[in-house]
Formats: structure tokens, C-alpha cells, sequence
């Protein structure tokens, strides 16, 4: 298990939580979206933000950092 601060334990929890607003807000905004190439960027940036989404998760879960983190 590996020993973080308090302060990085913060900055874990904000970033997953910029992470997952930021995410939300793209998947409305893509539906809203009439142009092709704007549209698969916003799907790009998707993949890209559940992706980090993901490694941040596991790596919470893996080190026991914080119980109860989606």
C-alpha cells in the first residue's frame, strides 16, 4: 500500500472530480454538436478523459488510498 499526503490525497480527489465534471460536460455538449470533425474531437477528448478516469480509480483502489471514491 503506498503512503500518499494529506495534501496529495486532496489533489487526487479534485482531480477526479475536474476529471469527471469535465467529462459530463463533453458528452452533452457532444450531442449538441452539428460538425463532423468538432464532433470527433469531442470523442477523442472522451475516450482520452474515461481513460484517466480509469487509472486514477484503479490506482485509488489498488493502493486503498480512499474508500468510497467513484
Amino acid at each position: 500500500m503506498r503512503q500518499i499526503t494529506t495534501s496529495e490525497m486532496l489533489d487526487l480527489t479534485s482531480l477526479l472530480s475536474m476529471e469527471t465534471v469535465s467529462l459530463a460536460d463533453a458528452k452533452a455538449v457532444r450531442e449538441l454538436v452539428q460538425d463532423t470533425e468538432l464532433k470527433n474531437l469531442l470523442d477523442s477528448f472522451i475516450q482520452i478523459s474515461e481513460g484517466k478516469i480509469k487509472s486514477m480509480q484503479q490506482f485509488i483502489n489498488e493502493n486503498n488510498i480512499i474508500k468510497g471514491v467513484h
